[in-house]
């Protein structure tokens, strides 16, 4: 079931303040960090290449999306890193989020890649089910103490 009218748009000046207003339950919090925190560590880390979009429902902003988008150094050199995915509490359950998944995935694809990467804190409640459900398998790696994933592309 994929929800109509879900788009990844840049963030702007525009846009800014409404998409920094976006928040997980506070029992996801331990999870995934807020969308400001995210544009700071972007900021600051720029050679992590940081790759971030608003998820949008038609007009409306519903959620955030960053990646690591193959930084020339560091344990994911050359890989795209599903850095944060993040849907606003009013929006989850509807598949928001899954579609938005998927576009990040066709992106990837389109830029040549042959996996995507990301990880998860595990704990009651963790986003591990979602991603078994795209195929993710854990790759037997940490990344502090998240559990790195992997999303293989087959051979087109």
């Amino acid at each position: 079931m994929s929800s109509p009218g879900v788009h990844l748009r840049e963030i702007t000046d525009d846009n800014r303040e409404a998409v920094r207003d976006l928040h997980v339950r506070h029992d996801q919090k331990q999870f995934v960090a807020s969308v400001s925190k995210s544009l700071k560590q972007a900021a600051k880390d720029p050679e992590a290449r940081p790759w971030y979009r608003a998820v949008y429902r038609g007009d409306e902003p519903v959620g955030f999306v960053m990646l690591s988008w193959k930084p020339p150094t560091g344990p994911y050199a050359g890989r795209h890193f599903l850095w944060r995915l993040l849907i606003d509490k009013r929006y989850q359950g509807q598949g928001i989020g899954r579609e938005a998944l998927a576009q990040v995935i066709t992106l990837v694809r389109e830029d040549g890649a042959t996996e995507l990467l990301t990880s998860y804190e595990p704990g009651d409640g963790e986003p591990w089910p979602f991603y078994q459900k795209f195929g993710f398998v854990p790759t037997g790696e940490l990344d502090d103490d998240e559990i790195v994933l992997r999303l293989a592309f087959p051979d087109r």
